[in-house]
């Protein structure tokens, strides 16, 4: 089984695309897939779609065998996103990166730490990661590797914020957007009305960071109809259907996080002068908006480009956390296959023995003799199998656990499963020295 990552973001295609394709995957089914997988998770956020999973393949695979399992898992998603999102099957595959094993957890660990965000170091994205995992857990769709890899992508993430002063900065997507709407909108935050589109987690911290900046006259929108449970939790004002026309006339500030299949036209956006934020993937607002006399139309393309490079010392600080973090995780994911290699070992040499004992009481009875000659065998099974443990940690520190597991295929036909780990905290300690 082998650990994988599909990325499309910002940073290699179109922010039109990244939305069909995040609509595609919304309906992503690995029921549906043509080849089987042991888990998906889908993290999609305002400039970014990426498909993390595991391939169904018992057994530990070689570098190549990895490589050339994920790209029969890859082919398949985007069989299925080309039909789920409508665009064609070149299109897809060339909008996607594609990762397995190590490089996995170094790109999740960079993103979740906020460094290939549009605003370097926001802290967002984390908690984005982890709504990923937990939904994922809670569809059944999350296997124990790809728990472990997110967890250790939270937990980095928050290194980052604690030792570097990027957690401290307060960028964010929202607040850049904010920014930009400060310097061409009237009045003041204390003086301006926002109308918010949305009830999702974006929309929680567009409401929160609007009180930040002073604005105490917000009202929100739902297509769903979720508003008025979302503005109770938040001491804000939810507005129905009937009463969108006059809010969308009388705010200052619109801000669209809703991500709705149907945009508002230019003809629904009452005359007057405001500043409109369209920060939803899939755009709350028509393109022609802009052109509307008086309103200034701010997208996340626009976020993107005003967004600073911040490629300074706490940058580099948090690249290194990353690169460490990385490396810990690369050692405890080796050692667990290394100690699944040597429970296979371990299994197949016990087999053994424990068929030649059944010959041996079978001869001597269960008398003394088959008592001595059992303690014996075993003794010596034991000295046999510490050599071999003891090289399978050492090959594992050197990052050539792959060399002694393709050696227990060829001498001894032994193919190691992953699941076999659970049980090696069962080797007796004069075994696993």
């Amino acid at each position: 089984m082998t650990i994988f990552s599909l990325v499309a973001s910002h940073q290699t295609v179109d922010l039109s695309t990244v939305a069909h394709l995040a609509n595609g995957a919304s309906s992503l089914d690995a029921s549906e897939l043509d080849v089987e997988t042991r888990g998906l998770v889908v993290l999609s956020t305002c400039n970014r779609l990426e498909i993390y999973g595991e391939t169904a393949q018992d057994s530990v695979a070689t570098d190549q065998k990895a490589e050339q399992d994920v790209a029969e898992v890859a082919t398949a998603i985007f069989e299925e996103l080309s039909a789920l999102s409508s665009l064609d099957y070149s299109t897809v595959e060339s909008s996607f990166d594609v990762f397995f094993n190590d490089a996995v957890a170094h790109h999740l660990f960079t993103v979740a730490s906020g460094l290939e965000s549009a605003v370097v170091g926001e802290r967002e994205i984390t908690g984005q990661v982890r709504r990923a995992i937990t939904a994922a857990q809670e569809e059944g769709k999350a296997s124990g590797n790809l728990v472990r890899l997110f967890d250790n992508a939270a937990n980095t993430a928050r290194r980052v914020g604690q030792q570097t002063l990027l957690g401290a900065r307060g960028r964010s997507v929202v607040s850049v957007a904010l920014d930009l709407a400060d310097d061409v909108a009237e009045k003041t935050w204390k003086d301006r009305s926002a109308l918010v589109f949305g009830t999702g987690a974006y929309a929680g911290a567009t409401v929160a960071a609007l009180r930040d900046r002073g604005c105490q006259n917000i009202t929100v929108y739902s297509f769903t109809g979720r508003a008025a449970t979302f503005a109770h939790k938040r001491g804000v004002k939810a507005i129905d259907g009937a009463s969108l026309p006059q809010a969308l006339a009388s705010a200052d500030v619109i801000i669209g996080c809703s991500g709705s299949s149907d945009p508002l036209s230019a003809d629904e956006i009452p005359a007057g002068k405001r500043v409109i934020l369209d920060l939803a993937l899939t755009r709350d607002f028509a393109p022609e908006v802009a052109d509307l006399p008086d309103t200034e139309l701010i997208t996340l393309e626009s976020v993107r480009l005003a967004a600073p490079e911040e490629m300074d010392s706490s940058v580099q600080l948090a690249h290194t956390i990353v690169d460490n973090a990385v490396e810990e995780f690369r050692i405890k994911q080796k050692a667990r296959t290394v100690d699944a290699a040597i429970v296979a070992l371990r299994e197949h040499t016990m087999s053994i023995l424990d068929s030649e004992l059944e010959k041996v009481r079978g001869h001597f009875g269960c008398g003394g003799a088959a008592d001595q000659v059992e303690f014996a065998m075993r003794r010596m099974v034991k000295s046999l199998l510490h050599t071999p443990t003891v090289r399978a940690r050492s090959l594992a520190q050197e990052g050539r656990e792959s060399e002694y597991i393709a050696g227990l295929e060829a001498l001894y036909g032994i193919e190691v499963s992953q699941s076999q780990e659970k049980v090696v905290r069962d080797i007796p300690q004069a075994d696993a020295s």
